[in-house]
């Protein structure tokens, strides 16, 4: 049994398809379902159990869940806005600790989400060598709460029992539910499509002209690759990032959604909301030579392909 928290989520729900893919079915999948429509995630999903994260926990605690093969916590509070300090460190810190020494004692593989958010503005590059974590400094509390767990596993020598992921801007099928954490192409699919237009936020850096500002963008479903060898090979530990290693501008996935649905570019770009200034990345980029270092070989698909296969989905709103 592999237990999958997060699993009705975006990524989660995603990486579940691919363990089906794969034959792998033997899987309690642990998340919160609430009021949105994330459920619809696990329709068509094979697993062999469901239940609520916080019953999950409690039964952790008292040690009444059997013995799992392996742990992939995807499980947390990807919000970047919110300024409750005390729910990123129970949800995302206190949660992960919890499971990660259950996973230690039964010596099993523990396989987590940390982010890109780790990274802050990028002044210390993006570069996933652990000796390199002291060093970095998010821009929020998501970021934070991420960075806290890294260092927790770093300080207490455990970076050697775990294997910790660092998402890039992942896209593709199964955001639907993230609201204003969905991608820019899910939120502007309908506009684009109906009203042949986007709206972008202008820049403030002179470094980088409107649209110009750059993002490693990379699609699902390949984000579910790298994830299935790193679960297949649980001996390669330490923290890896999962991006394409090539950073490209906001205009250009825009451009690409334009292209996808057979509309004239059509970009205007707004102000950006005072809150966001101080926060913005306005560049980042995956390092990628220590996952290619492991083995892992194969090519990303290109972003216009990416978002002309997306587009294919968000035109039925069809799930992976």
């Amino acid at each position: 049994m592999i237990v999958l928290t997060g699993g009705a989520g975006f990524i989660g729900s995603c990486f579940l398809w691919k363990l089906n893919q794969e034959g792998i079915k033997d899987i309690l999948v642990v998340d919160h379902l609430d009021g949105s429509e994330k459920w619809k995630n696990l329709l068509g999903k094979n697993y062999y159990d469901y239940i609520q994260k916080n019953d999950f926990f409690n039964a952790v605690i008292t040690r009444r869940v059997p013995k799992p093969e392996a742990i992939i916590h995807l499980g947390a509070c990807s919000s970047t806005i919110l300024s409750d300090a005390d729910y990123y460190i129970k949800n995302n810190y206190e949660y992960s600790k919890v499971l990660a020494l259950w996973a230690f004692e039964l010596d099993i593989p523990f396989i987590y989400a940390s982010s890109a958010a780790t990274y802050g503005d990028g002044s210390n590059g993006y570069d996933d060598d652990i000796s390199k974590i002291k060093s970095l400094s998010p821009l929020n509390m998501y970021g934070f709460s991420k960075h806290m767990f890294d260092l927790w596993l770093l300080n207490n020598n455990y970076l050697s029992k775990t294997t910790g992921i660092k998402f890039f801007n992942v896209f593709g099928p199964n955001e639907y539910h993230k609201g204003d954490m969905r991608s820019v192409i899910c939120k502007n699919y309908e506009t684009v499509l109906h009203d042949g237009l986007i709206k972008l936020f202008k820049s403030y850096n002179p470094e980088y002209k409107d649209g110009q500002q750059k993002r490693d963008f990379v699609y699902i479903k390949d984000v579910v690759e790298i994830m299935y060898f790193l679960f297949k090979n649980p001996s390669k530990t330490g923290i890896f990032n999962i991006g394409t290693g090539k950073s490209r501008t906001w205009n250009d996935i825009v451009k690409s959604m334009f292209s996808a649905v057979g509309k004239k570019e059509n970009i205007e770009y707004i102000d950006m909301p005072e809150t966001l200034k101080i926060k913005y990345q306005y560049f980042t980029e995956a390092k990628m030579d220590n996952l290619r270092k492991l083995g892992y070989t194969k090519p990303f698909m290109e972003l216009e392909d990416s978002v002309k296969d997306y587009c294919s989905y968000l035109e039925k709103k069809s799930y992976l």
